[in-house]
């Protein structure tokens, strides 16, 4: 049953007026909103960058790398994704890797050259492969890299 409202049929009803200026409030209100998202996705990126930088790869982000092959090998893959980082954070924006430039590795920073030390030290004489993309592209722009661990065996084919 349809809920009876006290509406007063002889009340003068709003004018256009005051309807824009209510259509004119919401939209205040939903800008303010999108500024605050904003700038809260900015601090965050902030201090992601910032720990990114200056602090060191924790024995649980190495558990999470290896966790990420097992799942991998488990589901019959050669390849994982085991890590992503802004391209912002290298010292070119990620130019080298979208190029596919030799010298890569030179443009890391933080964690991420951490990273690929512990590769050099420990995946590579295991006979584990890295590479280095970018993994989208918002805006037309390189957005994030991902480091993508390979274990398949080398291609005796060619």
């Amino acid at each position: 049953m349809a809920e009876k409202r006290d509406i007063d049929p002889n009340a003068t009803p709003p004018s256009a007026k005051d309807l824009r200026m209510q259509l004119l409030q919401r939209e205040m209100e939903e800008v303010e909103k999108e500024r605050k998202f904003k700038t809260l996705q900015e601090q965050k990126l902030t201090d992601f960058a910032e720990k990114f930088l200056e602090e060191h790869v924790t024995p649980e982000e190495v558990a999470v790398v290896r966790r990420l092959v097992a799942n991998a090998v488990r589901d019959g893959k050669f390849e994982a994704m085991v890590y992503s980082f802004p391209s912002d954070l290298c010292t070119d924006s990620g130019r080298a890797i979208n190029s596919a430039d030799r010298d890569w590795p030179q443009t890391l920073q933080g964690k991420a050259k951490e990273f690929f030390e512990r590769y050099q030290k420990f995946g590579k004489p295991q006979g584990f492969k890295l590479k280095a993309m970018i993994i989208n592209f918002p805006g037309g722009m390189p957005g994030d890299i991902g480091f993508f661990l390979n274990w398949a065996p080398d291609d005796v084919s060619g």
